[in-house]
Formats: C-alpha cells, sequence, structure tokens
C-alpha cells in the first residue's frame, strides 16, 4: 500500500517515521508484525497514503476542488487538503485519535442496507435493545451503519430482517465508534486538541458532525467527530444543493465515489 508514494515523497516519508516513532513505508509495505489491521496503525497508514495520493494527484495537474470532505478518518485528509494545517500537525492528530479508539473494548458496528435512515432511527426506538444503539454512519439512503452493544445488535437484527432490509452486516471492528460510547475518548481528544494550531481554510470543509462547512470552532467541531455520527449523505446532499456536479475521490478505493453515486441516483 502506497509503495510508489514513499520513494515519491521523501520528505513526508520521514516526517511520518518522525512523528509516528516507526517506519511507515515498513508497515504498509510489508507489514512484518501484522499491524496493519489493528486501528492505531491502521489510521496513520490510511491517512499518510490518502495525504500523499492527493499531493501527487495536484501535482500532476488537479485542480484545487470548490470544496472537500472526507469520511470519518478522512475528514483529516480533508483538512490538510484545505491547508487548515500542515501534513505533521494532522498526523500528530489522527496517531492521537487512533491510539484513543484503540483503546475502546466492547461494542461493535453493523451496517443496515437497503432501508432509509429514518425507517432505521424509529425501528430502534421500539425496543430496550434499540434504544441502546445510536446511528453511526449516514452512508446513503441505502446504507445505514449502526453502533453499540454487540448483544443489543445481535438482538435487533431480527427485528431489521423482519422489516425487509435487503442485508443487515456486523462489521469486523473493535468497537461502537461514532457513537455516544465513545465520549470518553472526545473528551480526551478535545483536550489534546488544545495544543494545536489550525487556520483558516483556502476552501470550505464539510465537517461530518454538522454536515455544514467548518466554522470559527475548529477545534470543537473536529472533536464532536469521535462521538457522533458521520452524516456523509447530508453532507453529499448539502454540497449538491450548492451547485456541485463532480465528485473526485481522492485515495485508494471507490467506496465514496459509489456512495455518491447511490445518492446521485437516489436524488435525480
Amino acid at each position: 500500500m502506497g509503495a510508489a508514494l514513499f520513494d515519491r515523497f521523501p520528505d513526508w516519508t520521514a516526517t511520518a517515521d518522525d512523528a509516528l516513532g516507526y517506519s511507515i513505508r515498513e508497515l504498509c509495505v510489508d507489514d512484518p508484525r501484522g499491524e496493519l489491521g489493528l486501528t492505531r496503525f491502521t489510521q496513520p497508514a490510511l491517512f499518510v497514503v490518502n495525504a500523499m495520493t492527493y499531493r501527487a494527484r495536484q501535482e500532476d495537474g488537479g485542480v484545487m476542488p470548490s470544496f472537500v470532505a472526507g469520511h470519518s478518518l478522512g475528514e483529516y485528509n480533508a483538512l490538510l487538503a484545505a491547508n487548515m494545517c500542515d501534513f505533521k500537525t494532522a498526523l500528530t492528530l489522527v496517531k492521537r485519535r487512533g491510539a484513543l479508539m484503540a483503546d475502546v473494548r466492547g461494542g461493535g458496528m453493523a451496517a443496515v442496507i437497503g432501508m432509509e435512515p429514518e425507517k432505521i432511527q424509529e425501528l430502534l426506538q421500539t425496543s430496550d435493545d434499540g434504544r441502546c444503539l445510536d446511528v453511526a454512519n449516514f452512508n446513503s439512503f441505502e446504507q445505514t451503519v449502526i453502533a453499540g452493544p454487540v448483544d443489543a445488535i445481535g438482538a435487533v437484527k431480527p427485528q431489521f430482517e423482519a422489516a425487509g432490509v435487503r442485508a443487515f452486516i456486523p462489521l469486523k471492528v473493535s468497537a461502537p465508534f461514532h457513537s455516544r460510547y465513545m465520549k470518553d475518548s472526545q473528551a480526551e481528544f478535545s483536550a489534546f486538541l488544545d495544543g494545536f494550531p489550525f487556520v483558516p481554510g483556502t476552501v470550505p470543509v464539510v465537517a461530518n458532525a454538522t454536515a455544514q462547512p467548518y466554522g470559527a470552532d475548529i477545534r470543537g467541531t473536529l472533536a464532536s467527530q469521535i462521538a457522533s455520527p458521520v452524516r456523509w449523505l447530508d453532507s453529499m446532499l448539502l454540497l449538491m444543493d450548492r451547485g456541485v456536479t463532480d465528485f473526485v475521490e481522492a485515495g485508494p478505493g471507490s467506496v465514496l465515489s459509489k456512495l455518491v453515486a447511490q445518492i446521485k441516483k437516489r436524488r435525480g
């Protein structure tokens, strides 16, 4: 993952090694200790590869976007792309975020496919188990992720299947990210953020937690993301309402592009 990028950007590779305390190239390319799948390592690795991918795109003639947005961890790449902070600052924050989120134990997440987000929220309110769960990701009209205690997720699965969902898929995650159960991590991260500088962006960054462009309270908005749902659907609808027609995914894969295509199709 990212092998050619580390050779192309030795300055950022060296900065990453210094900030992380280990070789980012070794982690991403060789992963000799089997760490890449662990949250505290996955998040910095994805951030670095995303950042280098975007930098390569820009240096190869990519135009500056009118808006930027990132899904969960990707929001840090969006802040970097908008020049609201530098590479080392963003990576240092990602390292701390990953460590805090990795320390949370218990709980899980499940993807619900084929049911409107509003219906999912209504269904969760019909049982004690459901009320223990939060919507973690509003990804599209067709795809929503819920989070909370593992037993509660298992208990509501039959309800959702009876209600006609196309699929109910437990996710391989270590904790109920973007839910009320991350509040302690959010508080710790908020305190950590106080020591880092941010500046107004050169382009608007649409925040996960609010589905609105960042305002003056950059630290508060960024910290709240940890225990708030990722409002990707509303973020993309906002951009469409603002006249955006072309969406470019600046990173490996096409997951977000597929979500945008789903949203565009339903939006008409």
